[in-house]
């Protein structure tokens, strides 16, 4: 068993000490540090900490992958170092400047995307499943219950529905929260979306217009909307510093949020918000777009994602993919392709470490490498598998490449359709599906399962070389 406490206090010391973290969270399996010299820290020796499967740079956030052990290792780290947890801080002016180039400026814009949409998984778990439920007793599976009982209603509409119908203010919150702004107020911005007399004036019968300090505007309905609220909460930070910075003390508490929330107003309703709903429109139509165009097109889009989607992640490279398709989820209420894809290859990397552990002959080896599948199918955390096994013997990732792959390619043939934005990603994953009635679990059961045996497959006959296993167990 990993010690929490120890990793904490290893990572700490790599890293240049408490003096040099400017904040610290965590994602699903990676402690996120974003430091103000990185040149302190030293990423090498970090990968070498007992418990800790890895390092990369993302920008100035260094991110140290622990695994499901993560937010323990987190309460450990600010523990010991006395940094506040997930919050900005005041930029030391005597600590290096990181030079603003087009690589840097992506990876922060993506630390805040993935940052602020991270936090909003276990909420986007709870209401997916609350329509899951509904289904499995519903008409759509056992029919236990019909479609106009109250337990049915409630679990698949109301329930529902204060989950993804919220989305702004919830979405409003984290983002603020991960940029250093008020979260109470980014929750506020996000309630202004959904306001009662705004909802109001763009439904069917409503005057279609909302008058913003005398300007007139055409009102749309932002419910369950993603983009415009991440659009606006980084204003919402640089106006509230300002205000913060030049507002005197005695007049500060009750004016900074005011004068804060007039200025932001105008800009999130008038600018921001119909620009992000029209980027959301935009990404809709192309994905879905694509999706119903069918034929080879989308087959070869999911057998890249299948074949390659575990080498985005490890490179960091895959919360754009991951964002898109959560809006349209969001959006629509499913995914025809982008998930079904990437579970594919997730389950491809479970059939890899599977076929190395068929294969390896060494005990100790494995005994890691049951340990693997173990972790990604029970966990659903597939980095132990990747740093222990792929990124060692690089010949295991045609394993993955192709089962991945051909797997996303039937699933697509079959029609799968993957429904939760926040879904699970240990075997639990097949709760994605079930929206989609008793076939749509089938086949998506098919597409995994070629990939899994695939993988296997190909891992145990090509994945090592007689050298490879004789190295192993001269070890």
């Amino acid at each position: 068993m990993a010690d929490n406490k120890q990793i904490a206090t290893d990572v700490l010391a790599l890293v240049g000490g408490s003096g040099n973290v400017s904040t610290a969270t965590h994602c699903m399996t990676r402690l996120r540090l974003t430091l103000r010299d990185c040149s302190q820290a030293d990423a090498d020796e970090i990968k070498k900490v007992k418990g800790v499967l890895g390092a990369q740079w993302s920008g100035s956030q260094l991110q140290v992958i622990v695994g499901q052990n993560v937010p323990k290792v987190l309460d450990e780290f600010v523990a010991i170092s006395g940094v506040t947890r997930g919050e900005a801080v005041d930029e030391n002016l005597d600590a290096p400047k990181e030079k603003l180039t087009p690589a840097v400026i992506g990876n922060r814009i993506l630390d805040y995307l993935s940052g602020s949409m991270t936090q909003l998984i276990p909420l986007l778990m709870a209401g997916g499943l609350f329509r899951t439920f509904a289904v499995v007793l519903g008409p759509q599976m056992f029919n236990l219950i019909s479609e106009t009982d109250p337990t049915y209603t409630f679990f698949y509409t109301t329930l529902y529905e204060a989950t993804f119908y919220f989305l702004p203010i919830y979405l409003g919150y984290a983002a603020a929260k991960k940029l250093g702004a008020s979260p109470v107020l980014g929750m506020l911005t996000g309630g202004l979306l959904i306001a009662p007399s705004i909802v109001a004036a763009a439904s069917d019968g409503g005057s279609g217009i909302v008058s913003v300090y005398g300007i007139s505007i055409a009102a749309a309905k932002y419910g369950q909307s993603v983009l415009p609220i991440l659009l606006t909460i980084p204003v919402l930070y640089v106006v509230e510093k300002f205000f913060k910075k030049h507002m005197p003390d005695v007049l500060s508490t009750v004016f900074t949020p005011f004068c804060t929330m007039i200025v932001t107003v105008p800009i999130a309703l008038i600018v921001l918000a119909p620009v992000g709903n029209e980027i959301g429109n935009v990404i809709a139509g192309a994905l879905f777009g694509l999706a119903d165009m069918g034929g080879i097109g989308i087959l070869v889009v999911m057998a890249v994602l299948g074949a390659f989607w575990q080498l985005f992640v490890v490179a960091g490279m895959h919360m754009p993919v991951i964002l898109l398709a959560q809006v349209q989820i969001v959006a629509q209420g499913y995914d025809p392709f982008v998930f079904v894809a990437t579970n594919c290859a997730m389950v491809a990397v479970w059939g890899c470490a599977f076929g190395s552990f068929l294969r390896m002959r060494n005990k100790e080896e494995k005994s890691l490498a049951i340990g693997y599948v173990i972790a990604a199918i029970a966990g659903g955390v597939t980095e132990p598998a990747l740093f222990g096994i792929l990124m060692r013997f690089r010949k295991t990732m045609l394993g993955m490449f192709i089962g991945g792959a051909i797997g996303a390619v039937v699933s697509g043939i079959l029609g799968v359709t993957y429904y939760l934005a926040g879904g699970a990603s240990n075997f639990m994953v097949i709760l994605n599906y079930f929206q989609g009635g008793q076939m749509n679990i089938v086949y998506a059961i098919v597409g995994m399962a070629i990939s899994f045996v695939i993988a296997t497959l190909a891992v145990y006959f090509t994945g090592f070389s007689e050298k490879d296993l004789a190295e192993m167990d001269e070890a």
